[in-house]
Order: structure tokens, then C-alpha cells, then sequence
């Protein structure tokens, strides 16, 4: 079986996307990477596509046929990750806010035994977050605040998309009922995680605004996780999650 997988979500990432799988491969534990990118008009693609011939049994690459939003594209690849036997999937960034350095932290947390799903906090230990406006940051903040009141988990950072899971997770989530997309899909996917009694962890991370690109955040994200978060929890109670 195969060790580790970084599923990278790209759209429009072609500033980015060499750096980041470079850094990736240059780490002490020897990740496996896969980018999912749905078809970025800049041509991300071909950029993953010269450098599968440099690292040709570390990078892989789907790309789909359109924008179809963040949430669908980590499935696509928890879905390719459990087909092809990875024991650790990883969800990252593409554009830096994610320090690659901090995998190996996510990896050791799951790997001993510590956590089943392992979560790249912002809020465990304050707020550590590098060139947010306060607006963004309140938002992010509260939004994990507000989680917790609905749900009951007791996640610092329910919105974190930097994520280590055990496979287990992945293979007894039911990834076809994975409904949202943004940073409810975020939400959700801890929320099935929890609900499934698996051990979540949290370990603390800086977290650095991208400063290549452009970021994906938009009005549409922000009202699926206010009123995902209440559905969530009405299926828990009927018992249709």
C-alpha cells in the first residue's frame, strides 16, 4: 500500500503550481501528489503535464472538463487516492497559504496513531494568520465559532482546508452524499468525520495569505456554510446525514 497522497485542487494556478510540487517533493517524507484542475483557462494543466515527465511515479494529474467548485474536486481525488491504496490523503492549497513543511506535522499526527483526521489549525493556539484583512479574519473566526454552537464539535477551525485523514475515514464517509462545495464542504466533511466517532486533532499552523493569483472566496461560499452548517445538523437529528 502505498503511503501518502496531497490531493491539490488548481484553477487558474499557474503561478503557483510548479512551486508548490517542488516544495512538496523536496520534504524529508516522500508524498505522492495529485492535482485535480478543472480545466484553468491559464493552462495549469500543461505545466503538471512537463513536470509528470520529470517526477513520473510522484505527480499525477485529472483534470476535468470545468470549474465545478472546490469540494468536488477534493472528492474526485479522495476517490482516485482510495482506488489507487493510499493510507494517508491530504488536503492542500495551491498557492502557498499552506506551508508544505507543515504536511510532515499532519502526516506524524495520523501516522502514530494520534488522530484519524489531523487539521492544520489557524485558532488552536490564538489566531495565526499572516496578511488577512481583520474583516476576513473575524469571518473565519466566528464562522468556526458558530460551528461549534450548531454541531457541538469542539474544532478551533472548522473551516481549515489543510487536512490529513486516515483512509479509513475516507472509505467509511459516504463521499456521494457530499453536498457543498465551498467552505461548507470544509465543515462537512468534519462533521461526518466526527459523527462517525473518529479521533479529529489539531495541530497549529501559521496561515499566510496567497501572494500569487487570485483567491476563490466569494458571497455565494460564504452563505452555504451559514446555512450548510444548520442542514448538517438537521439531517444529524433525523438521521439522513
Amino acid at each position: 500500500m502505498n503511503n501518502g497522497l496531497v490531493v491539490i485542487p488548481t484553477y487558474n494556478e499557474i503561478e503557483n503550481v510548479e512551486s508548490i510540487i517542488r516544495a512538496i517533493f523536496a520534504l524529508k517524507e516522500p508524498f505522492h501528489v495529485l492535482i485535480v484542475d478543472d480545466n484553468s483557462p491559464d493552462k495549469t494543466y500543461e505545466k503538471v503535464e512537463i513536470l509528470q515527465k520529470e517526477f513520473p511515479t510522484q505527480l499525477f494529474l485529472q483534470v476535468r472538463e470545468k470549474k465545478s467548485g472546490l469540494g468536488t474536486a477534493y472528492v474526485h481525488g479522495f476517490k482516485w487516492a482510495l482506488q489507487n491504496n493510499y493510507e494517508f490523503i491530504f488536503e492542500m492549497d495551491a498557492d502557498f497559504s499552506h506551508n508544505p513543511q507543515d504536511l510532515v506535522k499532519l502526516y506524524e499526527a495520523c501516522h502514530n496513531g494520534e488522530a484519524d483526521m489531523a487539521i492544520g489549525s489557524r485558532y488552536v493556539r490564538g489566531v495565526n494568520v499572516v496578511n488577512w484583512p481583520l474583516s476576513r479574519v473575524l469571518l473565519s473566526y466566528f464562522a468556526s465559532v458558530y460551528v461549534k454552537i450548531i454541531t457541538g464539535m469542539k474544532i478551533h477551525d472548522a473551516t481549515a482546508g489543510f487536512i490529513c485523514y486516515r483512509r479509513e475515514v475516507l472509505e467509511k464517509i459516504n463521499l456521494d452524499k457530499v453536498k457543498f462545495v465551498g467552505y461548507a464542504f470544509q465543515i462537512e466533511m468534519k462533521y461526518r468525520t466526527y459523527c462517525k466517532g473518529f479521533t479529529i486533532k489539531e495541530v497549529p499552523i501559521i496561515f499566510t495569505d496567497r501572494t500569487k493569483g487570485q483567491s476563490k472566496m466569494s458571497n455565494s461560499i460564504i452563505k452555504e456554510a451559514v446555512f450548510g452548517v444548520i442542514s448538517l445538523r438537521i439531517k444529524k437529528l433525523f438521521n439522513r446525514l
